[in-house]
């Protein structure tokens, strides 16, 4: 296991609070955000007030790494969806925007404003596009009326309570799966303070309004994480935006119930996920499978959900995805059998310790190996499978876990999370190593970055 680095969320930007809102001549509009040092890997930021303040001080703060991010995207995106930029900032202008509700707008606004007061130039439709990256080639697969999968898989994830955890209070955990190009600039630790509604802590990405990974503790006593349904097909352009959903959720839930509505209210089927919830002050866990046309809500007070891509409804299954349920050795379902084993392993146990200790796991559960890093394994490497068995990489380049998350019951109560950057197990990534070997994803090289593995830190926001 590696060493834990402890980093209360205020001690560690204090100090930069000062230059940032209070020094002489400052913005008004900076008054309560901060941005800190970097702490391995992770950039904590504070954000505080109104929508376009909240905007603001996210685009002021972060401008060269948003400017980076859309740089990530205006390569990767035309890519993987084989639409341009401008047909994708079109896009989000006429589909999304006009269900974008006035709170979201302001604060998207506002992030542009932000950049601009920095020098850095995008307009509301790249940030826009920005925000919506995951559920747009979802539109666009609609409309090619494709049967390939609209994005890659990701993640692994569990939560659990009552008598499978140490305490009998909830514990929640996730590893973010992504192209490696993207997901190194997975990078942020939010501190939201918004003038309505939850404080939030969540992990992020420069210029999101929301997680994107869904991973994030709130003051009303809610965890929330999610995985990505596996091979899904659906999306109604009169819905809302999945990541306005997704940021409504986190801000504005206090409860399963509030929670299960605003996900399902407008729901477009963009970005389709299996939605893990703990609510800390009922003890209660849910496990909410939203696809576009059947939605399913378990909830309990002593159980474990897992979320490893693979969809649960048989319905579901059969109507809105083309998933291969029986066959064992894809990685959705290799890595469902392994959480399923460990879960089983650590009923009464489980903790954050054993959480980092699943989420870095490198058990192929279809093969009976230990020790194969793969795509079939919880800590994702699919830059690692034999050739054959990785069609991620395939078709979108290098990939695997690129961060991971985990809280129990005190820490949400306490406003604090911990996380590890890079891969949870301790591998690293070499790109230029990576590109030496598969000349094919040259097209990656401007932009790809070694992905070094990070110790677990803890953010608090007290």
């Amino acid at each position: 296991m590696k060493s834990q680095a402890v980093v209360p969320f205020l001690l560690v930007i204090g100090f930069v609070a000062i230059a940032a809102s209070c020094g002489k001549g400052s913005d008004p509009r900076l008054a309560g955000s901060w941005r800190g040092d970097e702490r391995n890997g992770w950039i904590p930021v504070r954000l505080q007030g109104g929508p376009a303040q909240i905007g603001f001080q996210h685009g002021y703060l972060l401008a060269q790494e948003i400017a980076d991010a859309l740089a990530v995207q205006k390569l990767l995106l035309p890519h993987d969806t084989k639409r341009d930029w401008i047909f994708l900032r079109a896009a989000a202008e006429k589909v999304l925007w006009p269900r974008v509700p006035e709170e979201y707008r302001l604060e998207l606004q506002g992030l542009v404003d932000g950049m601009a007061a920095r020098g850095v130039k995008a307009d509301i439709w790249d940030i826009l596009v920005l925000n919506a990256n995951l559920e747009l080639s979802y539109y666009t697969k609609m409309l090619d009326k494709s049967k390939s999968p609209a994005a890659p898989e990701k993640c692994s994830a569990f939560v659990a309570t009552g008598s499978w955890t140490r305490d009998g209070r909830p514990v929640i955990a996730h590893n973010n799966w992504s192209g490696y190009l993207e997901g190194s600039r997975w990078n942020v630790i939010f501190d939201m303070r918004p003038e309505k509604g939850n404080r939030i802590l969540m992990d992020g990405m420069p210029g999101l309004i929301h997680s994107a990974d869904d991973f994030g503790v709130t003051s009303a006593g809610i965890a929330i994480t999610e995985t990505t349904i596996g091979s899904f097909s659906g999306f109604d352009p009169a819905g809302v935006p999945e990541f306005v959903r997704a940021r409504k959720a986190m801000q504005y839930s206090a409860s399963i119930d509030d929670f299960d509505r605003i996900m399902r209210e407008g729901n477009n089927g963009g970005y389709a996920n299996t939605w893990l919830v703990a609510d800390v002050k009922r003890n209660e866990i849910a496990r909410l499978e939203l696809g576009l046309k059947n939605v399913t809500l378990e909830r309990t007070k002593d159980g474990a959900f897992v979320g490893a891509n693979f969809p649960i409804n048989p319905k579901l299954i059969a109507e809105e995805t083309d998933f291969p349920a029986n066959e064992q050795g894809v990685s959705s379902c290799a890595r469902r059998t392994r959480w399923e084993q460990l879960m089983a392993e650590f009923k009464g146990k489980i903790d954050v310790e054993a959480a980092k200790r699943s989420l870095a796991d490198h058990t192929d559960a279809y093969e009976k190996k230990d020790g194969a890093p793969s795509e079939r394994t919880l800590c994702g490497h699919v830059d690692l499978s034999p050739r054959g068995m990785k069609p991620w990489q395939d078709e979108f380049g290098p990939a695997g876990t690129v961060q991971a998350k985990a809280a129990d019951a005190g820490m949400v109560e306490g406003m604090e999370l911990e996380a590890a950057l890079g891969h949870p197990c301790g591998l690293n990534f070499s790109a230029a190593e990576h590109l030496a070997k598969h000349p094919e994803y040259a097209w990656q090289k401007p932009l790809l970055r070694d992905l070094p593995s990070r110790p677990w830190t803890r953010f608090t926001a007290p």
